[in-house]
Parts: C-alpha cells; structure tokens; sequence
C-alpha cells in the first residue's frame, strides 16, 4: 500500500473544512516520501544533499502555485512569504525542514512544512488575508546527521552559528561543508549572509510529530508544547592499542573498544542520578581498525545529551565528561573529548500556551501539555524571537524509523489548529 493510499484509509473527511483539504497534504506527504527512498520504506534526505534540494524545489513549486513569494538564501533555506494587510508589522514565521536521518520516516519535518502550506492554500480558497505577513520557511539540515551538526539553517539564519568552525565540519565521506555547500549551489560568502534582523519576526510556531507517546495515552490528536530540551552532542574518542587478537594475551591489552563499551554503559546510569527528563544516547561510534582478529585502537563515538532544565543538563555532561576519563585512566587508555554543540533549552511563553489551549478546546480537544525533549528549530529561534510548537499525536511514539506514522486525521488536526493560531495571532 502506497504512503497516500494508507493515509486516505479511514480519513474523516469531514475534517475538509475551511479550505483545508486532506487529500492535497496526504498527496503532498506521499510526493516528498518518493524522493530518497530506502528499500526499508522510509526516507534518506540529508543536508545538503540532492536529495534534500529535490524536496524542497518539489515544495517551492507549490508554493509558488500559491501565490507565495519565494526566496532562497544562501544556508539553502527557503521561505514562501504571503503578504498580509499590514507589511510593516513584524512577519509571523511558520515551518519546519525537510531533511531527514538515514532511513528516517515521512512525518518529522515535512509535516510542519506541508501544515504550514496547507494554512496558506485555505487561504487562498477562503479569501482570508492575514493582517500581517506569514512566511512558510524550509529549514536546511535540521537533523545534522551529515556533519554531526543540526539545525543548520536556523542556526545560520540566527547568526547563532561559529562559521570557521561550521565550514571546516567534515561527513563521513571525507567531504567538507565547504565543499557540500558549494555542491549545493552556494558558498561561505552567500552562507553568512543568511542571518536574518529578527526583529522582523513577530513569532515563530512550529508543527511537529510528537515522537512519544504522551498523546496516544491521552487519546488526543494534538498537543501543546511547554518547552524544548537544550541538546548538548560530545565526540568521545578513546586510543588504545591495536595488536593481533591471538598472540596477545588478555591481561596485556589496551582495548579501546572495551573501554568504549564499558563508558557506555555508565552513559546509560548518568541520567537518573540528575532528573526524571534528562537522558544521555550513544548513538554513532567508529572502530578503528575494525579487523575481525585486530584488537580495537581506536573507538571514536558520539553523546547526545539533553535536558529542558539547563542547569541540570549541564551537570549531566559533567558527569559524563568524568566517566569517560576515568574510565579510560583505569583502562590505560587516553581520552579526548569534543564538544561539538551545545544549545540552551527554550521555555514556551504562558500566553501562546493559553492561545493554543483556547483554540484546542473549540475543536473539542482536551489540552495536553509535552516539554519536548527532541531538538527543533524552533529552539534555535527561541532564543531570538517568540515560539509556540504544535505536536501531532505519533504511533507507539516511534521516530526517525520508517515505521514512524501520523494519521492523516491528525495530521489535519494540526492544520486546523495551526491556522486558527496564527489567525489569531496575526490580529
């Protein structure tokens, strides 16, 4: 069964109201899942890559098609502007990205972007101009799964962003971000100049899949976000001694693939000792020499580390800094360790929080409220401008996984709700 043909099935269409048509964002979602397909199922988008440019032209047609005036600036991320009566007041931003992890879902991004579009065409259906003017904005390289640095495009559009260091980040093939960005189609130059004045924007609001399970506990469609978990990602690497796997006796190694595994673990003990929210993954690692019968040298790994307080998350990655030297101490083994990003939680404003709750309420919703310990560019702009976040419910709370799945009724749910905000907030 094809992406839209699932989503079709069961679709209340009554949900079809306002100019809000389901059937065009499930066609839209089913468009953008054929592009990087994996024999999985699931979506392969990285930053930078073909694949992410495919997707957002494919998107920028329809925007264009909407009467949308679209621009591209130099961090490849896109903005579809509808001019609302006022121009002079600051811009509502509203979006997400399009990129994904390898073998990600069809949900975690395109739906925040196609939400957004789907606001702009009920729009255009209704006669509704906003008083003042909405941009629909692609973000470039949200994930960060290519240069193990997300939120990219936001970050450029800040200015919250080290370029010397961004620009010299390497991928796994060997390529500088440099060199992806010139393959893209831009250089350094053009990159720097995707900071945006934000105090030409009122407000920035997000749709995004939960990724958890908060809502289908609560048998609700959407919710409402109270903040977002400040990430913090460390590169660990540990260098021990490679030697033949059978002439060298156990009691005489150096084994930096046991220290590696031995760091691991107590990464997994860390989080409870600081809060009931923080958590700590290990979720990419190299081994060098990676022989079969070759004693491991050299374990490079990384630590996603997040928390919504910063204070506690912060102690969380002290915690891990110190395990992972004394481990390696005890081991005989050297330690290095990189920081690679650290960015703060972002608490969400009690009004916007109050505005969602009376727009959720006119659909009959019950107000659930999720702290969000996922990244999203909305963090990033949250320490610049105002956010709000929408999250739809997502099944078993599975993401960045080809099972990741949103009924098509949710997913309008989000729609509805998100234009009824921003209507809201426009005035």
């Amino acid at each position: 069964m094809t992406l839209l043909n699932k989503l079709l099935h069961n679709y209340d269409i009554t949900l079809d109201k306002a100019g809000v048509s389901g059937t065009r964002l499930a066609q839209r979602l089913d468009s953008l899942s054929k592009i990087g397909p994996t024999p999985e199922g699931g979506s392969f988008r990285l930053g930078l890559s073909l694949e992410e440019k495919q997707a957002k032209e494919l998107v920028k047609t329809w925007m264009k098609e909407a009467g949308l005036e679209v621009t591209e600036d130099g961090a490849g991320n896109v903005f579809g502007k509808l001019e609302g009566k006022n121009s002079s007041l600051p811009s509502i931003w509203t979006g997400s990205h399009v990129d994904s992890v390898p073998n990600g879902g069809h949900f975690d991004g395109p739906l925040g972007v196609l939400a957004a579009l789907e606001v702009i065409e009920a729009w255009k259906e209704t006669g509704f101009q906003p008083n003042r003017n909405v941009e629909v904005v692609i973000f470039t390289d949200e994930e960060g799964s290519r240069f193990y640095s997300g939120l990219m495009g936001s970050r450029a559009v800040t200015g919250e962003i080290e370029y010397n260091v961004q620009f010299e980040r390497v991928d796994s093939e060997g390529t500088t971000f440099s060199q992806a960005l010139e393959a893209y189609g831009s250089n350094r130059e053009q990159f720097k100049k995707a900071k945006r004045n934000m105090e030409e924007v009122e407000l920035f609001v997000e749709v995004h899949i939960e990724q958890g399970k908060q809502l289908e506990k609560a048998n609700m469609p959407v919710g409402i976000v109270t903040g977002i978990a400040g990430p913090y990602v460390m590169e660990v690497h540990f260098s021990g001694v490679a030697g033949h796997a059978g002439n060298t006796p156990m009691n005489d190694r150096t084994d930096a693939l046991v220290t590696a595994s031995e760091f691991i673990c107590k990464v997994e003990t860390l989080p409870a000792q600081i809060s009931s929210t923080a958590v700590a993954t290990v979720g990419k690692l190299f081994v060098k020499p990676n022989g079969v019968n070759v004693i491991p040298g050299q374990v490079e790994l990384f630590v996603d580390i997040r928390d919504i307080d910063e204070e506690n998350r912060d102690k969380l990655v002290d915690l891990v800094h110190q395990a992972a030297y004394e481990i390696a101490t005890n081991r005989g083994v050297e330690a290095k360790v990189v920081e690679h990003l650290r960015i703060p939680p972002v608490p969400i404003r009690q009004e916007l929080q109050e505005k969602l709750k009376s727009v959720l309420e006119n659909y009959g919703i019950e107000p659930t409220y999720i702290p969000s310990g996922a990244g999203h560019d909305a963090m990033i702009l949250g320490n610049k401008v105002p956010v709000a976040m929408i999250f739809a419910r997502s099944k078993d709370g599975i993401s960045h996984n080809p099972k990741e799945w949103t009924t098509l009724n949710d997913c309008v749910y989000s729609v509805h709700v998100l234009k009824d905000f921003i209507e809201e907030i426009s005035d």
